[in-house]
């Protein structure tokens, strides 16, 4: 009789190469060779429940390499999370869940979005982060109700990209035990052997960084690889990489350790030639044999007797400790802002100041109420001034602390903020200088395909940044992500804006949030900031209005000054304020037309950034006074007049449009 650890292994091989074949595209190579690796860490060292596949405690699993998507449905398959054989065979078909790479929420027990390389790894750091910082607040003796490591299954690709040196970077400085890389070494990449390009000793590269290193010399051997699982969490003082060395494909005869095998089936043939090497005797595809269901019902069985244990734990410590139970459930949910939505202090503002300095107070003022708060900048928080004052910094030593120094590190910062979020329990936030929201941008990117509700300070937010010049200077930035979905994006002009802001990015709950803030004063328009909560609104208006002038940030200001020159030659004007494109469109038809009436086609646009967004507003007959180039390096103030951007300049454009 079959070893039933080896049949169920081999169960995963075949069903994922099945899978893979019949939806004529996937990548067979890591299902293959990692299957060994995956099964021993999901049926004997991953606490984790499938008929609760939300389990707060559970162990997080993340597969970096999510081109190796097959491999975790099969799991999953086997494991009875939901992921039934249609399913398999629905892989990577319209509305299936099992998409192409994983997908958060998507499908039941997949905790990470992946696909780009290196980004899981960076989540599994960011829930590790969630999980020291949440068992440093909750535990009590007896009671370690928050304890659960975070795995990462990657591959060459994913420790080649940049992301995961930067949150390797982070983890080793940190000293988070409970990262546990498992690294799929099998020295293949698309174009072929990684000696073409990657020769280095990734084990002393991670040594030099903190983390303890241990070797595995047979990626089929279960024994090694379950007893360097249990060394590595043995190191709670240290992060841990477990490279196993194995052989891409394994199993087929005539594309095994070629990346003939990585990223194309495998083909008919070949799949009959596999099962033949394997010595899998059964002529039905998607077969599970009644070995394997045997097997996996007895480790199911013995995963939920963990989980059920937990939940008498968790019982006893709600009648031991009710307060602090009460609080960890109300940071899992996660309601606290929505208090402020009738608190007039934190509407009206009367200072005027740069934005920046407007988040730092609104910020601060969210802090005193939301105890579940946790964020911090890529080494920039005395500028774009994402401190919280009265809190201690999140440390190796100090892990109840909620500031963190990310290190200029944006691209791990933000999949580290993702993998905060997919853990659950804190709401993150991060910040850099907008102009380096371009290395935010392909975490962000998955955070908004995931649904994440990340928040993101940006400030120095145009052309204002001044004497930097060009390459500190965004300009193209504010079109990029107003262009991506599920996004939103907020340009205040003044305090109250940018309450409107705060209170959208932590209310909202299904997409992400970038507020974009000014190091220059702006002006302060006086006005309720909940009426921002809608995108666009007017700020001035006339009794018959012959333009309209859409504007944001600090450029309501000179909008709002325009306005008065216009006044003085008999040509009305309205004024709308627009922080948010993306709320706007949500707004009804008759809002929408209210504040940009139809019949009113003389329109300016003003904004010290790309044009881009701002035609479907405009419309022929309108102007947009924007950036059409990169800036220069100059005072601020000599920039904003260099480029067109003061009143004189507003009015005499309306005047010029209006004329024809």
């Amino acid at each position: 009789m079959a070893n039933p650890q080896q049949l169920s292994i081999n169960c995963i091989r075949i069903l994922s190469a099945e899978a893979i074949e019949k939806a004529k595209s996937g990548h067979p190579g890591i299902t293959m060779g990692a299957a060994p690796m995956a099964f021993e860490l999901w049926s004997k060292k991953m606490k984790h429940s499938p008929k609760n596949p939300d389990w707060f405690n559970r162990d997080r699993f993340v597969l970096s390499a999510g081109h190796g998507s097959m491999l975790l449905y099969s799991l999953l398959h086997l494991f009875g999370y939901g992921v039934t054989i249609e399913d398999i065979k629905s892989f990577r078909q319209l509305g299936s869940i099992t998409p192409g790479h994983p997908e958060a929420g998507h499908t039941p027990g997949v905790d990470a979005s992946t696909g780009p390389l290196g980004q899981g790894f960076a989540n599994a750091v960011g829930m590790a982060i969630a999980e020291k910082h949440l068992a440093s607040k909750f535990n009590k003796e007896g009671f370690n109700i928050i304890d659960h490591y975070s795995f990462a299954l990657c591959g060459d690709g994913c420790i080649m990209e940049g992301i995961s040196y930067e949150a390797a970077s982070l983890a080793g400085s940190l000293g988070l035990g409970k990262v546990i890389v498992l690294y799929d070494s099998n020295n293949i990449t698309i174009e072929g052997d990684t000696n073409l390009a990657f020769t280095e000793d990734v084990k002393a590269r991670f040594q030099a960084m903190g983390w303890q290193t241990l070797y595995v010399e047979d990626g089929n051997d279960l024994e090694a690889i379950g007893r360097a699982i249990d060394e590595a969490k043995a190191e709670i003082n240290k992060p841990s990489l477990i490279e196993i060395k194995t052989v891409i494909g394994y199993g087929s005869p005539n594309k095994a350790g070629s990346n003939a095998s990585h990223g194309a089936p495998l083909g008919e043939e070949e799949v009959a030639a596999t099962k033949k090497n394997l010595g899998w005797n059964y002529e039905e595809s998607f077969f599970v044999p009644d070995e394997v269901k045997a097997e996996m019902s007895k480790i199911t069985t013995d995963l939920e007797a963990e989980k059920a244990q937990w939940d008498k734990l968790y019982a006893d410590y709600k009648k031991a400790y009710p307060d602090l139970a009460a609080e960890l459930e109300s940071w899992i949910k996660d309601d606290f802002a929505l208090a402020l939505a009738d608190d007039d202090s934190f509407w009206n503002n009367d200072e005027e100041c740069a934005t920046r300095d407007s988040s730092s107070k609104i910020l601060n003022k969210a802090a005193e109420i939301m105890p579940n708060l946790f964020g911090g900048s890529a080494d920039l928080a005395p500028s774009n001034k994402s401190i919280m004052e009265g809190r201690d910094y999140f440390t190796k030593e100090n892990p109840t602390g909620s500031n963190i120094h990310f290190g200029i590190r944006e691209l791990a910062m933000t999949a580290i903020g993702n993998g905060m979020l997919l853990h659950g329990g804190i709401r993150p936030y991060i910040a850099t200088f907008f102009v380096f929201s371009d290395y935010v941008k392909p975490a962000l990117r998955v955070s908004a395909i995931s649904n994440l509700p990340l928040i993101n300070i940006f400030t120095h937010d145009s052309i204002g940044v001044g004497e930097d010049g060009p390459t500190h200077q965004p300009v193209e930035q504010l079109a990029s992500f107003r262009s991506t979905p599920n996004c939103l994006v907020f340009r205040p002009c003044d305090t109250n804006e940018t309450a409107a802001a705060w209170y959208t990015a932590l209310t909202r709950k299904d997409m992400p949030t970038l507020m974009a803030y000014t190091r220059q004063k702006t002006k302060n328009l006086h006005i309720d900031g909940r009426q921002a909560l809608k995108g666009g609104y007017i700020v001035r208006d006339s009794e018959k209005v012959d333009v309209i002038i859409i504007a944001t940030g600090s450029e309501i200001g000179i909008a709002y000054d325009a306005y008065d020159l216009l006044k003085a030659k008999g040509i009305g004007a309205r004024i709308v304020s627009m922080p948010c494109v993306e709320l706007f469109e949500e707004q009804t038809a008759e809002y929408k037309e209210s504040v940009l009436p139809a019949s009113v086609t003389k329109r300016i646009a003003v904004e010290a950034s790309s044009d881009q967004s701002w035609y479907r507003y405009v419309g022929i007959e309108g102007k947009i006074i924007g950036m059409t180039e990169f800036g220069k390096s100059a005072p601020y103030a000599k920039l904003f007049d260099y480029y067109g951007f003061t009143a004189e300049n507003v009015a005499k454009t309306a005047e010029e449009i209006l004329s024809k």
